[in-house]
């Protein structure tokens, strides 16, 4: 069960992360652009970004349950015990994650209140930004390419 969780938490890992990239990417064009926020393919696009982030974070909250290198590892060794790479795993990755996935979740919530189109593509732009740069700040890298 444990490595069946851990290859969807990473196969999902590399979607969640492109359409992350590509809700801001969109977000950013359409600012600059000053296009009209359009229901079709701008709300679409940041709704189903901001489900896949979720559904991500719930996998890999079932997986630091169940993985010996997320909170057994804290019952086991402490917090001062624990390696920097178990570190990583361990603390700083869900932490900052669950950081990420707020972040994600307010520029959403943040854009349902506005009727313009450029402070709704502000509010995603910004907010899925910073997301995106937290989740990318505590990818454990060296297991991503092994």
């Amino acid at each position: 069960m444990y490595e069946t969780i851990q290859m969807l938490h990473s196969y999902l890992a590399y979607i969640a992360l492109a359409i992350l990239f590509l809700a801001v990417a969109n977000a950013i064009s359409g600012l600059i652009s000053k296009r009209i926020f359009t229901m079709n393919k701008d709300l679409r696009l940041s709704l189903f970004t901001l489900i896949l982030c979720h559904i991500q974070l719930l996998v890999g909250l079932v997986l630091y349950f169940v993985s010996p290198s997320g909170f057994s590892a804290i019952q086991e060794f402490g917090m001062g015990g624990l390696t920097s790479a178990a570190r990583l795993l361990a603390v700083e990755h869900p932490f900052i994650n669950i950081l990420a996935i707020v972040s994600i979740t307010v520029g959403w919530s943040r854009h349902k209140k506005f009727v313009e189109g450029d402070k709704k593509f502000k509010s995603i732009a910004i907010f899925y930004g910073i997301g995106l740069l937290l989740i990318l700040s505590r990818i454990p890298w060296a297991q991503w390419f092994n």
